[in-house]
């Protein structure tokens, strides 16, 4: 009876390690696969609107190598070797932060969210879409307000939400 509790104990701490997440930076050869993790968590959090704008993946590739890698800082974070999210951060603003759908409310964007408020612990702040439910109730359970509402610049040219958190 020792040996298959013994066993369960170790099949428990086996898959505990395999869950663990870590942060890093960016290097070059997470291109491929965080461009891919950023298509499917926008497609997977805003069908619709993703349909509706009509993106190809080569231009979320040229984007993100053109403008989101040029203009940030970039953190991956991984399990198991591969990438489950990011975050593309400019001095206290979050430009883009991302979990793949698999491995949300696990609590992935906290971690990079602590990240953020660890590199910018006075203020954070970033843009979200008014669509995105899931991405609003996020922040918010996380300390951010909403502060503006407005249109995001073209192309998406979208109702928009910034968010700002303090440390007070």
């Amino acid at each position: 009876m020792g040996g298959a509790n013994h066993l369960a104990q170790f099949i428990l701490l086996e898959t505990m390690v395999l869950e663990t997440f870590s942060i890093r930076e960016y290097h070059p050869d997470d291109f491929d696969a965080v461009t891919i993790l950023w298509r499917i968590a926008r497609e997977k959090a805003m069908p619709e609107f993703q349909r509706a704008k009509g993106y190809f993946f080569f231009q979320d590739r040229d984007y993100f190598q053109n403008h989101l890698l040029n203009d940030n800082r970039v953190w991956v974070v991984e399990q198991n070797g591969r990438a489950v999210a990011f975050m593309a951060m400019r001095n206290d603003f979050i430009d883009h932060l991302y979990v793949d759908p698999e491995c949300q409310r696990q609590g992935v964007g906290k971690m990079l969210l602590d990240l953020a408020r660890e590199k910018s612990p006075d203020h954070v702040w970033l843009y979200t879409l008014q669509i995105n439910a899931n991405a609003r109730a996020f922040y918010e359970k996380n300390g951010f307000t909403a502060e503006k509402f407005g249109v995001s610049p073209a192309p998406e040219s979208e109702p928009d939400v910034e968010y700002h958190w303090r440390n007070t």
